[in-house]
């Protein structure tokens, strides 16, 4: 509350100065004193407090709210214990179903501001500042809502817009922090851009001034309280409920419905998968003796992930089973949306490949979980810009007790053991080594990837449901 009145009485003293400067009676002085007056007016009604202001709460991402699964957990977390959630961001794939039917959600859909055509800078500039008119116009005009739980990244220029209106509004400022934005442009411009270091400078000012910070590991919690000096609480990514092993009668008619429009998974019989067979005298479904692998990788096709490691080491595969080597063939799925898919669909295209079959289906949000559960081996690309955040794809691998090969960086062992949960390689060739030592005694479950997948089934943690009740729940309902 201070702290908007500080604003408001600060704008209000700029304006009246301003207007006491202005000589030549062509700018009165009341023309400024009028809006300096009624500036503190208008502050008050945006702070208008009703019975209902305490349970609602602003779930805020300035991206794809169907592609942000952590702050879809968040919202249904908030409406599971009452609260009203405005989630903002924008609308280009579907959200769980979850999201789209609980009546104490309401998706509040922005649009994302594309560049416009001229020089480069010039162009992003504007596209910022429009994007901040946009997202201003779409909080101030919300009902007041008590807090405002934001994502960062991306941050730009959500942080200082989001923090803007809380001050006005009096409302709570939350940032989750996943990773640092400036981070990711460093991959694409380098780290000695402009621009980057506008963004680092624009994250370092405007992030310490929330009131409260989630983050996503201990690593970066102590990288926020060394270098940023920010007091984060380290909420761990937990897979959902909906996360876990696929019973195989879902998992058949699961391969079916893919079947449809993705070769890779037809049988040769009606009715039936290259993985699963629906027998003819009872109709029971079981699995091939003699059916390929199902290796299963998500992505959101950016420069943190480099797909091309895979492609390499599938190709070694190849040459290991063509040396005479008794391995399984593979169907390697990779799912996702993102700038750099059609770069590699074309890389895949060139590849000639006999053992193994590569397709990359956009799965429904009903479908992904499913598929993660019906998989026999996971593998993760993600190599954190900062080195400070985990995939979460990885977590909700091991919610379906799915065994996962991760490229390594520096705070991966907070979640992968390795030789306990799965492997952590650092290039194609470990990379493919590992999954011919894996996959060499397919599918038999005495080996080591179904002793991975014990290990899954008996170190199970927290779910996302108790995970969150203990660590967000005493922020947003001011017990701590």
């Amino acid at each position: 509350m201070a702290a908007a009145l500080a604003v408001s009485a600060l704008l209000a003293a700029l304006l009246a100065a301003l207007s006491l400067s202005v000589s030549g009676g062509m700018f009165p002085a009341a023309c400024l004193t009028v809006p300096a007056v009624l500036l503190p007016l208008w502050v008050r009604r945006l702070r208008r407090r009703d019975a209902g202001t305490e349970r609602r709460v602003c779930v805020l991402v300035l991206g794809d709210v169907g592609r942000s699964p952590r702050m879809q957990y968040h919202a249904l977390s908030l409406s599971r214990h009452g609260y009203r959630v405005s989630f903002v961001g924008f609308l280009d794939s579907k959200p769980h179903p979850d999201v789209m039917t609980e009546e104490k959600i309401r998706i509040v859909s922005i649009s994302e501001v594309k560049a416009a055509a001229g020089p480069r800078l010039l162009s992003y500039a504007v596209k910022v500042v429009l994007q901040s008119v946009q997202l201003l116009l779409v909080l101030l005009r919300m009902e007041l809502q008590a807090h405002v739980l934001m994502q960062n990244p991306p941050g730009l220029p959500g942080i200082a817009v989001a923090w803007l209106v809380c001050v006005l509004r009096g409302s709570n400022f939350i940032i989750d922090w996943h990773n640092y934005g400036y981070t990711i442009m460093a991959l694409s411009h380098g780290a000695g851009h402009p621009v980057v270091r506008l963004a680092k400078w624009y994250e370092h000012f405007f992030g310490p001034l929330a009131t409260h910070h989630l983050c996503v590991t201990n690593a970066m919690k102590d990288d926020l309280q060394r270098n940023w000096g920010v007091r984060a609480r380290t909420l761990y990514d937990r897979p959902a409920s909906i996360f876990r092993e696929t019973p195989l009668q879902q998992q058949h008619q699961l391969f079916l419905r893919l079947a449809q429009t993705h070769p890779q998974f037809q049988g040769s019989e009606e009715e039936s998968s290259v993985f699963t067979v629906r027998e003819a005298a009872g109709g029971a479904v079981s699995l091939r003796t003699k059916r390929p692998a199902l290796l299963l990788s998500s992505t959101s096709w950016t420069e943190d992930e480099d797909f091309s490691i895979l492609l390499k080491a599938l190709e070694e595969y190849e040459g290991f089973i063509e040396g005479g080597a008794s391995l399984p063939d593979l169907v390697c799925v990779i799912t996702g949306k993102g700038p750099q898919k059609e770069h590699y669909r074309k890389l895949i295209d060139s590849l000639r490949l006999q053992h193994v079959k590569i397709c990359t289906p956009w799965l429904e949000a009903e479908d992904y979980p499913l598929l993660l559960g019906s998989a026999d081996l996971g593998v993760c690309l993600h190599k954190s810009s900062s080195g400070l955040d985990l995939p979460m794809k990885v977590v909700d691998m091991f919610g379906c007790c799915l065994p996962v090969c991760a490229i390594h960086f520096r705070c991966l062992h907070e979640l992968v053991k390795h030789e306990e949960n799965g492997l952590i390689f650092r290039d194609s060739a470990e990379l493919a080594e590992q999954l011919k030592s894996l996959l060499s005694e397919f599918p038999r479950p005495d080996g080591r990837l179904g002793a991975f997948r014990r290990n899954l089934r008996t170190s199970r943690g927290q779910r996302w449901d108790e995970n969150w009740d203990q660590n967000v729940l005493p922020l947003i309902s001011n017990q701590g």
